[in-house]
């Protein structure tokens, strides 16, 4: 008896540490399965909620919303992990579209690490869409299909940027792509003109990729061309 128990353990223990090793093996593809089977259908009534969360700043918001940047670190297993599990804390306030590059998230509020996991986060709490400079960051993946991966892989000057909070759709277009080191905060400040700043990791992850656009045009999302509104309406992330 006690040698079939011993067995027992020592399978167990065997196919346990087969599991940990293939987890290891691949820990990157499963991560990026994980984030991409976020597909939320982001609504109007889904982006006033948080509106009115960030107005009264709610235990919620204050919980789940955070502009501190020294707190962000490389998206991992473990939270990328966390971050599915808790999708109700994401504070959803619209969606980003870039055609060219196949990017379409939602769009969250700050910059925590569990909200960056699967969306593009806002980098000041006093930004509005289409109003001066509207800042958002996003992880650069290896993989090229993935958060704003596509951004550093795919988007070129001349590409239309497309906002939305479900409502409005703020049309930009790329005129300028560079790279700065991280420091570099001043460039998420309140401008004059009506910008988009994306900010993403370089390839070494030391340096970030700037992407402005210039905003170009504004309309209903109910006057948007067939095309455009079946790809905001769709789910994000697909």
């Amino acid at each position: 008896m006690k040698k079939i128990v011993k067995r027992i353990m020592v399978n167990t223990l065997f196919v346990l540490l087969i599991l940990f090793a293939l987890a290891l093996i691949f820990n990157r593809q499963i991560k990026n399965e994980v984030i991409k089977s976020y597909q939320p259908k982001v609504t109007r009534k889904m982006v006033e909620e948080s509106q009115m969360r960030q107005k009264k700043q709610t235990t919620r918001h204050s919980k789940n919303v955070s502009y501190n940047f020294k707190k962000v670190k490389s998206l991992d297993f473990e939270t990328a992990m966390r971050a599915r599990m808790n999708t109700q804390q994401l504070e959803v306030v619209g969606e980003i579209l870039v055609p060219k590059a196949a990017i379409h998230l939602p769009i969250g509020l700050g910059v925590a690490n569990q909200t960056l996991a699967l969306a593009a986060g806002t980098m000041r709490a006093d930004q509005k869409m289409g109003k001066g400079n509207y800042p958002l960051s996003g992880h650069h993946m290896v993989n090229r299909h993935v958060l704003f991966g596509p951004l550093y892989f795919k988007t070129k000057v001349g590409d239309n940027v497309y906002l939305t909070d479900m409502k409005t759709i703020y049309h930009y277009r790329v005129y300028r792509r560079t790279f700065i080191a991280a420091t570099r905060v001043d460039v998420i400040k309140q401008t004059k003109k009506p910008i988009l700043t994306l900010i993403t990791c370089d390839a070494t992850g030391a340096g970030r990729l700037m992407i402005r656009g210039k905003l170009v045009d504004r309309y209903r999302l109910s006057q948007a061309t067939a095309k455009l509104k079946r790809a905001l309406l769709r789910p994000a992330n697909n």
